[in-house]
């Protein structure tokens, strides 16, 4: 098995095909292999797993996880990559490799064809500027045991925030809705090259089986929390007013009031619980009245 993460043994390998990593695609070369081991083991990666991920690149995450699951699918947008993978990669006959953005995918469908009776976990090692959408998509899925990523610090620390940090917010909301997630590791800038000039960091997202709170609406919801975190530091009644003009601000500080709340309370001291309540009576309020 080729050592992707040695410089001096992929260097004349991609020299040979004409690559070089692109900064547009966020693309950085991995040169410590301590990272991928870690990040397929922690992520309780065995042979009963089928696991989707996401950008390859190389394929130094891709070889750990082919050693340890049941089956590996890896989805690629970048076809330059196609005669790198074969060698890096080629070796293992349970993985398959699919050409294109996985934002493009059907993604419930994919699993349920390449993993069929396996246990669904997701894996990857996301470029920061797209790691919201697709960190999204695979939590919408909603079809994974587990989702396991390295993404920038900041980025970690806001998925798995508690209610009044100051990393805590929308997104945080959102992701601890579908999953209970668990910050893993750090991984410093010298593992790469070229280095970033951020802390990257693991985290995985155990997707919860049932979810403990009673929601009339997801919609709802999710509109609740955004226009709850639009303001920060001011009255939740600002931000619900704002995010929902049909209730006006009369109707806001009766809908806080109604939900049990203080006049003054702030949308960021707020967990799950809390704003289920606020937009439950939001729900029920708008439902009345007929907007």
């Amino acid at each position: 098995m080729i050592d992707v993460c040695d410089i001096q043994v992929m260097k004349p390998l991609l020299s040979e095909h004409g690559f070089h990593f692109s900064k547009a695609k966020g693309q950085n070369f991995l040169i410590a292999p301590w990272v991928p081991q870690s990040i397929a083991e922690q992520a309780g990666v065995d042979a009963t797993a089928g696991v989707l991920e996401i950008g390859p690149g190389v394929g130094p995450l891709t070889q750990q996880l082919c050693l340890r699951a049941g089956k590996v699918c890896a989805v690629e947008v970048d076809e330059r990559l196609k005669p790198i993978l074969d060698i890096t990669v080629g070796e293992f006959d349970n993985l398959d490799i699919l050409w294109g953005d996985v934002l493009k995918q059907d993604i419930p469908a994919l699993v349920s064809r390449e993993f069929g009776s396996l246990r669904p976990m997701a894996c990857a090692n996301l470029p920061y500027y797209i790691t919201t959408p697709i960190l999204t998509a695979l939590l919408e899925a909603d079809c994974f045991d587990s989702v396991t990523v390295m993404v920038q610090k900041e980025v970690a620390m806001r998925i798995a925030a508690k209610p009044g940090t100051a990393d805590y917010g929308a997104f945080s909301v959102f992701c601890q809705y579908y999953a209970e997630p668990e910050l893993l590791f750090d991984v410093p800038p010298h593992c790469f090259l070229p280095q970033p000039k951020v802390t990257s960091a693991v985290v995985t997202l155990r997707v919860r089986k049932a979810r403990p709170w009673e929601i009339a609406d997801e919609d709802t919801f999710f509109r609740a929390v955004r226009a709850s975190f639009a303001m920060r530091r001011k009255k939740l009644s600002n931000g619900l007013a704002s995010g929902f003009p049909e209730l006006g601000k009369a109707g806001a500080a009766e809908v806080i009031e109604c939900a049990g709340f203080d006049a003054n309370v702030r949308g960021e001291t707020l967990g799950i619980p809390e704003f289920a309540r606020i937009a439950n009576e939001i729900f029920r309020r708008l439902e009345r009245e007929g907007k």
